[in-house]
């Protein structure tokens, strides 16, 4: 069950705003009835603001209307829609020790999945295609110093995004032999 953010706002909305109970507004935001009784008193927050949680989607106007009508009623929070947005369209911040580890989770890549191109491996580490190019030739400055290390414990990708990257690669490699 979701839980509200800031409970005794809501609940100072809905206790200026409905005709909602002490005990189905205490219900709904987690709190005790007599705090509830407090708020509305104004012994408590005074001169809080209260956040409509009608604007905030966690609830529907039918749905305070429904509990009003019925003092026995429990107010259900309202089911949000969440929009899902891909990762890769978000730059992540890396930071600067974990910046020198990059060589190494791309030594890796290269050493596993040799056949990955190279902007596969620079979305997936985070990186410029130069980098992974003196990387396969070993000419990169810091070559000597370079140990692999799987770039997911590193933390530069999910383990999803690699087996996605990965499977990509099969999958186009079987494409290939059958033609």
């Amino acid at each position: 069950m979701a839980t509200l953010i800031m409970p005794q706002g809501t609940a100072i909305w809905l206790i200026e705003n409905t005709a909602l109970t002490f005990e189905q507004i205490a219900n709904f935001c987690g709190l005790h009835p007599l705090e509830v009784q407090a708020l509305a008193d104004e012994q408590v927050s005074a001169g809080m603001i209260g956040i409509d949680p009608v604007n905030l989607g966690q609830l529907t106007r039918e749905e305070i209307e429904r509990c009003s009508r019925d003092p026995s009623a429990k107010l259900h929070m309202a089911i949000q829609k969440r929009i899902v947005t891909s990762s890769k369209s978000k730059k992540k911040y890396t930071p600067l020790l974990k910046r020198q580890e990059r060589p190494n989770a791309i030594a890796w890549l290269i050493k596993f999945f040799p056949e990955l191109s190279d902007s596969s491996i620079c979305s997936l580490v985070s990186t410029t295609k130069a980098t992974v190019q003196s990387m396969r030739n070993k000419t990169h400055a810091r070559m000597n110093e370079v140990r692999p290390k799987d770039p997911v414990l590193l933390g530069f990708c999910t383990q999803v995004e690699l087996d996605t990257a990965v499977s990509g690669i099969k999958h186009s490699g079987n494409v290939e032999n059958n033609k």
